[in-house]
């Protein structure tokens, strides 16, 4: 567990989980609006040396970072309505990638999700500070 009390350090402790990863993993973001999600993905794509400029996916629905160690593919499951939705995105062939899958809102369909994926758990604990649970051990 992990109390952060700024975005900065948000960001810092996605660039620390960059260290962790490697080609292949899949981690599950939970959390609420404004709980620090896209910072902490922020973080981990510039960890993971990419200068890409990273903006939540929302609308969007996936977008992919290059530039950096692995590709990072960066979903937002929050304006989907049912898995066929994510099925149709081609999910699967981003999680069985070479690359590393973030998923923001994870939760609302957890039974896509590997078995094997990090989840990482970010709330709001005050105006200013986050708890962020689940982050892998460099």
């Amino acid at each position: 567990m992990f109390i952060s009390s700024s975005p900065e350090q948000t960001f810092a402790a996605g660039a620390t989980c960059a260290r962790a990863a490697k080609a292949g993993d899949v981690i599950a973001l939970t959390g609420d609006l404004g709980a620090g999600k896209t910072q902490f993905v922020k973080g981990l794509v510039a960890g993971l040396g990419s200068n890409a400029e990273v903006t939540s996916p929302t609308f969007t629905l996936v977008h992919e970072y290059r530039g950096g160690r692995y590709p990072v593919y960066h979903f937002d499951f929050y304006r989907l309505d049912s898995a066929d939705a994510v099925l149709r995105l081609g999910f699967d062939e981003y999680v069985y990638d070479d690359g590393v899958c973030l998923i923001e809102w994870a939760d609302r369909f957890r039974d896509l999700i590997p078995q094997t994926a990090t989840w990482i758990a970010l709330a709001v604990k005050s105006e200013t500070e986050r708890l962020i649970e689940g982050l892998p051990q460099p």
